[in-house]
């Protein structure tokens, strides 16, 4: 139980006691993870331990577990909340899974990975994932967004059970790329964007910088490179109408047949970790609606395809690239309502697709 219900004379015990005690340490004082000192900067022990005591502090709905900044802002689902409420209110404990961009320069974190959530009848949880993102200034977390995925996702499956099933992240992720092979931070926002407008309004015509054994996860299922079933055959991108998950990278890019992805929008790049070649960013994945639905694929044949209703991907999306192109995707996408927002952009920033290196505004 997160809440005791006290007498008043109990209460006024407690004020009084507080204020008898005023020299005592705050709750939003503590020392960070690593115990470094205010004005130090903050190395990837400390931006993953943040996340670890921010979690902890939402299993125990208790917000005075984690320093704070005193304008500290979240948002869960696109929507900007009060300290303490959604997940704070929700979680009960952590998942398996877990998965770091760490942005030592920018002092941000994202974390992809699972927790668990109060469920009737089980103490332990039902799982959910999360895409988490913590600024942390002067050792302290000044801001804090996330993406929530409870349950099913359509034909994607549960994205929480999908991950705990594969255990532990694709290694190439935790791979240090040598020195002098480093990207710069622009040039891994810049590739890594090359994805997002190839797919925008997909027309097949477009440079893709895909390596020859790049991969995808969606909610923790394999959206690229999927075995064909026994006595199934392979889709041939030269005749189907719908771009299959059976493809590489390149050839469902190469297809046009992405088309229907009309707009992506709000890209903001919130994480680079160059030392792994690594760049994150959440987006928004508009669908084509009416007459935009149909369009004319590279060979010339006129296609109708894509969802009807006006609905829109919420999406964190991890970039893994190397030697200039991407080999590795990995993605939490939730349904949203048409033209949601992320609470951290105006409204010309939440309808434009132009890229932003948010860490830098």
């Amino acid at each position: 139980m997160r809440f005791l219900k006290v007498s008043t004379a109990a209460a006024i015990l407690l004020v009084a006691a507080a204020c008898q005690s005023s020299e005592a340490p705050q709750p939003a004082t503590q020392a960070n993870p690593t115990n470094q000192s205010p004005g130090e900067p903050c190395d990837r022990e400390c931006l993953e331990g943040f996340v670890d005591q921010y979690l902890d502090a939402m299993a125990a709905g208790d917000p005075s577990m984690v320093p704070l900044t005193d304008d500290f802002r979240m948002t869960e689902n696109g929507q900007q909340l009060p300290l303490g409420d959604a997940l704070w209110k929700t979680m009960v404990g952590r998942g398996t899974y877990r998965l770091f961009t760490t942005d030592v320069e920018a002092g941000q974190v994202v974390f992809l990975g699972t927790i668990r959530e109060e469920a009737n009848g089980n103490p332990a949880g039902a799982l959910s994932a999360i895409a988490l993102r913590l600024k942390v200034e002067d050792q302290r977390i000044s801001e804090a967004e996330s993406i929530v995925l409870r349950g099913g996702g359509g034909n994607l499956g549960n994205a929480a059970v999908n991950l705990e099933e594969l255990g532990t992240p694709d290694p190439i992720y935790l791979a240090e790329v040598p020195e002098d092979e480093r990207m710069s931070r622009e040039e891994l926002i810049r590739v890594s964007n090359m994805y997002f407008s190839g797919m925008e309004k997909n027309d097949g015509q477009m440079d893709y910088p895909f390596a020859e054994d790049c991969d995808r996860l969606e909610n923790g299922n394999p959206t690229t490179n999927v075995p064909t079933e026994p006595g199934e055959t392979r889709p041939d991108p030269a005749t189907a109408r719908m771009y299959s998950a059976e493809w590489t990278c390149m050839e469902q890019f190469e297809s046009g047949l992405i088309h229907f992805v009309w707009r992506i929008r709000d890209r903001r790049f919130v994480a680079v970790d160059r030392e792994r070649g690594l760049a994150f960013a959440f987006a928004f994945f508009d669908h084509a609606l009416g007459e935009d639905r149909t369009f004319e694929a590279p060979d010339g044949r006129e296609i109708t395809s894509g969802p009807i209703d006006p609905w829109t991907w919420e999406i964190a999306e991890l970039f893994k690239v190397e030697n200039g192109l991407i080999r590795r995707i990995e993605a939490l996408l939730i349904r949203s309502p048409y033209g949601m927002g992320s609470g951290w952009s105006d409204f010309e920033g939440v309808m434009s697709s132009e890229v932003r290196d948010v860490t830098r505004e």
